[in-house]
């Protein structure tokens, strides 16, 4: 990553971010821990994600341009989240990513970014039971 100024470029921009979405998103819905919290149309939150992570990883402002501030632990408090569903988020994720073929070390710094807010989100108690 020495060569690039973001994670975002690092990944190959929005079409890495989009195909990381799209196959993150079919592990969530199979995913009897998390597949309940999520609405059975799942565009608009791949839409969503995209748009965060775009932003999160270092490129254009797209979540904030057009929802406002992130906030993102005010927007799944309304979600029971324990350290269980933050694990298989995370679980996910690592699948996702290997499938789209990034190098193992852009793998890693994604997965060590992304679970800082992963763990941030548990809001039930002291997070090991909702």
């Amino acid at each position: 990553m020495d060569t690039y100024t973001t994670i975002y470029d690092a990944i190959g921009g929005a079409p890495a971010v989009r195909r990381l979405v799209e196959a993150f998103y079919p592990r969530v819905q199979a995913d009897p821990l998390l597949s309940p919290l999520f609405p059975q149309d799942i565009t608009p939150v791949l839409e969503k994600q995209y748009l965060f992570l775009t932003q999160f990883f270092g490129g254009p402002t797209l979540y904030s341009d057009q929802n406002g501030h992130p906030m993102m632990r005010a927007r799944h408090l309304p979600f029971p989240i324990t350290k269980q569903h933050a694990e298989a988020w995370l679980g996910c994720m690592r699948g996702a990513l290997a499938e789209c073929g990034l190098p193992e070390e852009l793998q890693t710094l994604l997965l060590e970014r992304l679970s800082g807010p992963a763990y941030h989100f548990i809001n039930t108690g002291n997070g090991e039971e909702a």
